[in-house]
């Protein structure tokens, strides 16, 4: 489909929420893909601006039930929900549309229906992914902690790390908490789901698949005073040079569009509001340290996803993505 004049039709279930705004936004400039239905079970016969108010003049849409069959489905269900929804569903969608789930139904339990979901990490599952029709699209953290450890596995046993990781108050979805309150996230940090965030479990997961002894994986997320991007640290040990370790994570995304290893320290300005990963590398002795940034809603997301979709339909990855960042 890299070169062709038909556009991939492409439906959202569960309209709504951040995430689905974010894919709506990067999928109505798509050069090769059109919208041809979103569903909500709140705003069904709404108007698309009604909840995402940004996109005033950008669309026509409305919020309705599967209109035609679609190319390819992006699930945007609380977790938990999509595999009810495909249960209820899948007479309703051709036996080849691609299906990516951005929840977490699939992520570890990966086959429903006699069908596999390749989990999405494109920079390390890229083949699995071209060949594939079902996608579960990695979480936000677990997308970061990832890239900044998994290149180190091709080179030594990683047996335990220390993560550290904090995270805008989009992470937390649209509804309304104390902790997603504008009042009391503003000059505040709070830790929560210390060693037991959800993401751990779809992190060990790839790691068993690279190396036989289990991961000790220790994960203190944080909530910050900002609203979208994700900035994680993690700390290993390893007995390899500085060179060594800088090598390992040029070669593992020397071909990566997306992934890039900085000289210098990075920020989470240099990737808010795009697709991009950005890792730095700082060692002292065996202590090396691994911080890798990523927005949430994108590389996080929602950018993965159409990323995914990208591969799936013989695009290239970075159709639709040239994203820039907000600097100031």
């Amino acid at each position: 489909m890299s070169s062709t004049t038909t556009k991939i039709k492409a439906g959202i279930v569960g309209g709504t929420g951040m995430t689905a705004g974010e894919l709506i936004r990067i999928l109505l400039y798509h050069p090769n893909v059109e919208i041809t239905f979103l569903t909500s079970t709140s705003m069904q016969g709404h108007a698309v601006t009604q909840v995402h108010k940004d996109l005033l003049g950008e669309t026509n849409l409305v919020f309705q039930e599967i209109a035609e069959p679609a190319d390819v489905v992006f699930l945007c269900l609380p977790h938990g929900e999509s595999k009810l929804w495909l249960e209820q569903n899948a007479g309703r969608l051709r036996s080849d549309t691609k299906i990516i789930d951005l929840g977490n139904d699939f992520r570890v339990d990966e086959v429903w229906n006699d069908k596999k979901f390749v989990y999405g990490l494109c920079e390390f599952n890229k083949q699995e992914i071209l060949g594939a029709q079902c996608i579960a699209n990695p979480g936000c953290f677990a997308t970061a902690i990832q890239l900044g450890l998994l290149p180190l596995l091709a080179h030594q046993q990683v047996l335990s790390v220390s993560a550290v990781g904090i995270t805008g108050s989009t992470g937390a979805g649209k509804a309304l908490y104390q902790t997603t309150n504008t009042n009391w996230r503003s000059n505040n940090i709070s830790p929560y789901k210390t060693f037991t965030h959800q993401h751990l479990a779809e992190i060990e997961k790839q790691v068993s698949l690279l190396q036989s002894l289990p991961l000790d994986i220790q994960f203190a997320p944080w909530r910050g005073d900002f609203t979208r991007g994700i900035f994680v640290t993690l700390l290993f040990k390893t007995k390899l040079s500085f060179s060594e370790v800088t090598q390992a994570y040029q070669y593992a995304y020397k071909y990566a569009d997306f992934v890039h290893l900085s000289p210098s320290p990075i920020d989470l300005k240099q990737v808010v509001n795009t697709n991009k990963a950005l890792v730095f590398l700082e060692q002292v002795g065996e202590n090396l340290a691994v911080h890798v940034a990523i927005d949430n809603l994108l590389k996080g997301a929602s950018g993965q996803a159409v990323q995914n979709m990208n591969l799936l339909f013989g695009l290239n990855e970075k159709t639709g993505l040239n994203l820039k960042a907000s600097v100031y």
